[in-house]
């Protein structure tokens, strides 16, 4: 399958796993717009990709705001004319405390990125899909770990990551009839901004992989034709800590 000239949207563009996953995929060809809060990582990311920098666009947006993510999809469309990827990446964090200690505008802000802003850009992205010609196109969602085994004190993070896989189940289910697939990519320990906090010595460090195999995990299921789809992928550095004990 050629992907040269298809069109995508990475949330989150700007640093870590969306940053590696935009760059991959403007490396095979896609024209690419990344989207974040702040424009000047956006920046960098186009300037980082050097030669393809012409197909990758920065467009400054909130994906927990309605109109912001109307607007992010609206001017991809001006500039690129159709949609056959979204990648919901955008993600945030809260304070690593007890539950009982997580304020409640803490609990909102994760909740209204991970969750609320999937289901946002999901539905721009499908509105789109059913109207194009030729029709259809994919989502592939980011799920984390989280989307199955919690860490101590993420209620937030994991409560959202959990949900994040109901609405993966779901479009995959609604989209059938109109040529949408969508699936999800669980990451485990990739070296990004992010994991930057993790121990890396001690009885609690952990082993972290090249986010760059996360870029072309990420190309791999978008690169498939919509009559396949890869429904749940999970990527993590090969001595992570999840898998049974020890």
């Amino acid at each position: 399958m050629s992907s040269e000239g298809k069109v995508a949207i990475v949330t989150g563009g700007g640093t870590g796993i969306g940053k590696a996953a935009a760059l991959a995929l403007a490396g095979d060809g896609w024209r690419v717009a990344i989207t974040g809060r702040r424009l000047a990582p956006l920046q960098a990311v186009v300037s980082e990709a050097g030669a393809n920098s012409k197909n990758v666009l920065a467009v400054q947006g909130d994906v927990s705001d309605p109109k912001s993510v109307h607007t992010v999809f609206t001017k991809v469309i001006e500039a690129f004319g159709r949609l056959d990827l979204l990648f919901n990446n955008a993600g945030i964090n809260a304070p690593g405390v007890p539950v009982e200690n997580l304020a409640f505008d803490q609990w909102q802000n994760v909740v209204n990125t991970n969750l609320t802003g999937v289901f946002l850009c999901s539905q721009e992205a499908i509105r789109i899909f059913k109207q194009q010609n030729p029709r259809g196109g994919r989502i592939i969602n980011n799920g984390s770990i989280a989307a199955h085994t919690p860490r101590p004190n993420t209620i937030a993070y994991t409560a959202t990551k959990h949900a994040v896989t109901g609405i993966t189940k779901s479009i995959a289910l609604d989209g059938r009839a109109f040529d949408i697939a969508c699936g999800q990519i669980d990451i485990g320990n990739a070296g990004t901004e992010l994991a930057s906090a993790m121990p890396r010595s001690g009885p609690n460090a952990e082993p972290l992989m090249d986010v760059a195999h996360v870029g072309r995990a990420v190309l791999h299921m978008a690169s498939l034709p919509l009559d396949a789809n890869v429904l749940f992928m999970t990527i993590m550095a090969t001595k992570m800590p999840y898998v049974g004990r020890g």
